[in-house]
């Protein structure tokens, strides 16, 4: 097949004068020509199914044009899809093979805007794909032509439309307004940075000391609260919630020869132990010293 890609020697209007050379086909045509490339592998089929839908693709990619692509890498994109849709095209179905194919021209092109237009991933889930290239025409049907923060009135309207929430809306609309900036450039007349003004949400080495201080008292409570199990109750808790491979009720049963639930018993009696001991010996650590506690001066309340 002819190679429908671009270089930079080769221009758009050379392009277009080359893919009018195609014939369009008839309904019986497609159907034939699926059908020995399908079946025989005929690749003389193939160039000639998918050359004649060039210009289709030619046509969508035009469409998304407003993203500030290059026209060029849209349509070598929508080429891709037109070609994985002439692998997958079933000519039985019924169905024309421009309808089907229009699907994969614009699904390879979405997925190239989608990549290209940003350096942070714009959608994920399929509303949000919808809200990316639906978002203009809904504003400009609304007549919302301001590039700064819509009204909540137009937020609502566009929200209940598209079948997404507010909050995406939103989102959204900034990021399509806004676009991409290096972090290196200059945010004030002063040459600082973008990158120097940001804040540094990391907990400071304070707040670090009294975590780990919180965690050590926390993990001597229920050392000390493990002391008052006996040696069943204590090894069938650690086995059952302090180990990163939990056993299983059936398993302990057949170790200790008594029923799963037997199991399930004495594994919520040793629980209800640990945490009143963690308490009552929370409690007393509070009474002792008034700056005892979690840290922050709340309650203790175990996990």
């Amino acid at each position: 097949m002819r190679n429908t890609t671009f270089n930079p020697e080769y221009d758009l209007d050379n392009y277009y004068a080359d893919i009018r050379r195609y014939p369009l086909l008839s309904r019986e045509e497609e159907i034939d020509l699926a059908r020995r490339w399908q079946g025989e592998n005929d690749e003389a089929a193939l160039d000639r199914l998918v050359g004649s839908h060039l210009r289709l693709v030619a046509k969508v990619a035009r469409s998304y044009s407003g993203y500030g692509l290059p026209l060029a890498d849209l349509i070598s994109e929508g080429n891709v899809g037109l070609v994985r849709a002439a692998e997958k095209f079933d000519p039985d179905r019924g169905f024309r093979f421009s309808t089907y194919a229009g699907w994969w021209i614009r699904a390879a092109i979405q997925e190239y805007v989608l990549y290209s237009w940003s350096l942070v991933k714009i959608g994920t889930t399929a509303a949000q794909k919808k809200l990316f290239f639906n978002l203009r025409r809904v504003k400009a049907e609304l007549k919302k032509f301001e590039d700064g923060d819509l009204d909540p009135d137009a937020v609502s309207a566009i929200a209940e439309r598209l079948n997404v929430s507010e909050t995406e809306v939103v989102e959204m609309n900034r990021r399509l307004i806004g676009g991409d900036f290096s972090l290196n450039e200059t945010a004030h007349e002063d040459g600082e940075e973008w990158i120097n003004s940001l804040a540094d949400r990391a907990p400071g080495p304070d707040a670090a000391v009294a975590d780990l201080d919180e965690l050590d008292w926390r993990r001597s409570l229920m050392r000390d609260g493990l002391g008052t199990l006996n040696e069943r109750e204590r090894r069938i808790l650690k086995a059952r919630r302090l180990v990163d491979e939990p056993r299983t009720l059936q398993n302990l049963s057949e170790e200790y020869g008594i029923s799963r639930e037997r199991v399930r018993q004495i594994e919520g009696r040793a629980i209800e132990k640990l945490r009143n001991a963690m308490l009552q010996a929370a409690a007393a650590a509070d009474t002792q010293d008034p700056m005892a506690g979690d840290g922050a001066g709340r309650p203790f309340e175990p996990a």
